[in-house]
């Protein structure tokens, strides 16, 4: 059975359905007041105990792009080596990897720190404690993607810091404490997309 949506304009499941991930950007700088229009929604996600552990290191510099994405670039050949994967398998993932980082007009790095979050003495409550930090993170990146989507911007979600928690950090001078979960890219669109989704009975139990 395939649900059908009826949806008003400006009701707030519209931009949850017409938000895609966006990997190829214009051009054309993001002003300030937007990003941080997205920063605010971010903040006002759901947090554990409502400790708000996200962090957010927004790179605008070109400098520092390269940096960083040389960096990250260097880790991945090397995990790539390690695997053994061809030489034109592993150019073609760095080189990718360096332009959807460097050619975003904005990045927006998603981190968490425990500094805030609760101590427990055994180590089945702490990782449980920790994984409640990575929701919460997730949670703020998603109300920035969504409010990325209605400013007009497009933006797009990459896991790859968790490959190399320790290079992003040193790469972007970040506090101890800050563990990098994501990059965000950011920017206006320069294409288009279209998704589909499996039908709600393949991801949903009745009970």
């Amino acid at each position: 059975m395939r649900v059908e949506l009826s949806l008003q304009p400006d009701t707030v499941r519209e931009p949850m359905l017409s938000r895609r991930s966006v990997r190829r950007y214009r051009q054309q700088p993001v002003p300030r007041p937007l990003i941080e229009q997205i920063l605010t929604a971010a903040i006002w996600a759901p947090s554990a105990h409502n400790r708000q552990p996200w962090r957010f290191a927004v790179i605008e510099s070109e400098e520092q792009k390269v940096r960083l994405a040389r960096a990250m670039g260097a880790r991945l050949r090397h995990d790539l080596l390690a695997d053994g994967a061809a030489e034109a398998v592993i150019e073609a993932d760095v080189s990718r990897s360096y332009s959807r980082i460097t050619q975003a007009p904005v990045l927006i790095a998603l981190c968490l720190s425990m500094v805030d979050m609760d101590t427990y003495p055994d180590e089945r409550r702490q990782q449980n404690e920790y994984l409640m930090a990575v929701q919460s993170v997730a949670m703020a990146g998603q109300n920035a993607l969504l409010a990325a989507h209605e400013l007009g911007l497009g933006a797009c979600w990459m896991c790859a810091p968790l490959f190399c928690p320790d290079v992003v950090r040193t790469a972007l001078d970040l506090p101890d404490d800050w563990q990098p979960q994501a990059l965000l890219t950011l920017g206006y669109p320069a294409e288009e997309k279209i998704k589909t989704r499996k039908p709600l009975e393949a991801s949903v139990v009745w009970r």
